[in-house]
């Protein structure tokens, strides 16, 4: 009797044993296919960012979220951190997820996910803050700036991680600047500079200041400042007919260039004032003179005034005799006919000198030939200088 008992207890302890050992190897494969898994996240200032672990086979083991101070967020569905910025998104055996809104920059860090096996198993994952860049301004430019002065635009933006490029444009064209990036914090502070020598061709030049980030996406910030320049005037006087006649309407108008525009003009005549303010009328830039006579011959001038700067432009006016410019005008038509002439007779006597000298060369080589042919000797040359001279002797006789 005793033995049957103590062969049943042993039997009923191997069948405990083999069960115990079977459900701790079963536990035990089960425990090692458990892994949480995480994936680093990027998202920008002050947007929402969302930490998902997961593991693919779970025992209903509990998963838990923790934050880069080690600080518990949340076990399983249960919220451990009171932070109004940190929700539930899904709880399950297979999968935590947790949302941060309004994310700031000292949000960013390493955040672990925890599975609590035995031993527990982690998995880390990254939360990277983009800061975004303050809106750009433009400082240095103190309006208006004058012509030939130098002139420094420079443009800075707060805020960005990471630091911010910064592209100044003239108009549609890039120029280029001289970039700071300084440190403020866990942000950056950039600032570019553009430093120009300003003419009147920059007066009106639209210089814009791009602000470029990974955090803006395709869209830069941008800020724009037009320049003014003030640059003295240029003076010119224009006439209103090419001969002034006595008795004729005339007008002078004074035409200048600057800016701001000179007003008014001043009107002199031979270094004083107008001397008829009765028929010399000045309106705005002009100078009419409503009758002209012999007495308004003169230096006319006009004078702009910008600031400390004066330009000014002359005209010498002189009143023709109506009379005297219709008795002596040339008569061109004479004048026309008399050179058609004097051309016509010049290629005439081009024409004659040209066939009297091919005429004549010709008869010269043929007499040139003839002599060396009849050329006599030495002897006949010599009684024929005699012959003349004796010819030459009797001639002068003759005459005495």
């Amino acid at each position: 009797m005793m033995s049957k008992q103590h062969l049943l207890f042993v039997l009923y302890s191997v069948c405990g044993t083999v069960i115990k050992e079977a459900a701790t190897k079963s536990k035990a494969r089960g425990s090692q296919g458990q892994f949480p898994i995480t994936q680093n996240v990027t998202v920008a200032e002050g947007t929402t960012a969302n930490m998902t672990c997961r593991v693919d086979y779970n025992d209903n083991t509990s998963l838990q979220w923790s934050n880069p101070a080690q600080q518990t967020l949340f076990f399983g569905d249960k919220k451990a951190l009171r932070d109004n910025r940190i929700e539930l998104v899904r709880a399950s055996w297979k999968e935590l997820t947790i949302s941060i809104s309004d994310v700031s920059l000292s949000d960013e860090g390493q955040y672990t996910c925890s599975l609590f096996t035995m031993p527990v198993k982690t998995s880390k994952a990254f939360l990277t803050v983009l800061g975004v860049p303050e809106k750009p301004e433009i400082f240095g430019f103190t309006r208006p700036a004058v012509e030939g002065e130098e002139v420094a635009l420079t443009c800075i933006t707060t805020g960005s991680k990471p630091a911010a490029n910064i592209r100044w444009f003239r108009n549609d064209k890039e120029v280029q600047g001289v970039k700071e990036v300084n440190a403020t914090g866990r942000s950056f502070m950039v600032r570019s500079t553009v430093r120009l020598q300003v003419d009147r061709n920059d007066d009106g030049a639209a210089y814009t200041c791009s602000v470029e980030h990974v955090a803006l996406n395709s869209t830069p910030h941008q800020v724009t400042e037009v320049l003014e320049v003030h640059y003295a005037p240029q003076v010119e006087i224009v006439h209103s007919v090419p001969l002034p006649q006595e008795g004729q309407y005339f007008k002078l108008e004074c035409v200048s260039k600057g800016n701001p525009l000179p007003e008014p003009v001043l009107w002199t005549k031979d270094g004083g004032d107008l001397p008829d303010v009765e028929r010399m009328i000045v309106e705005g830039r002009e100078l009419i003179i409503t009758a002209l006579n012999k007495t308004d011959n003169g230096t006319y001038r006009c004078e702009a005034r910008l600031a400390r700067l004066c330009k000014g432009d002359e005209y010498v006016l002189f009143v023709y005799d109506p009379n005297a410019l219709t008795q002596h005008s040339p008569d061109h038509a004479l004048i026309g006919g008399v050179v058609a002439v004097v051309v016509f007779i010049t290629l005439c006597f081009i024409i004659v000198l040209g066939r009297y000298l091919a005429r004549h060369k010709g008869t010269y080589l043929t007499n040139e030939a003839k002599g060396s042919e009849d050329a006599p000797d030495a002897d006949t040359a010599i009684i024929n200088a005699d012959g003349n001279h004796a010819h030459a002797e009797e001639k002068k006789e003759y005459f005495i």
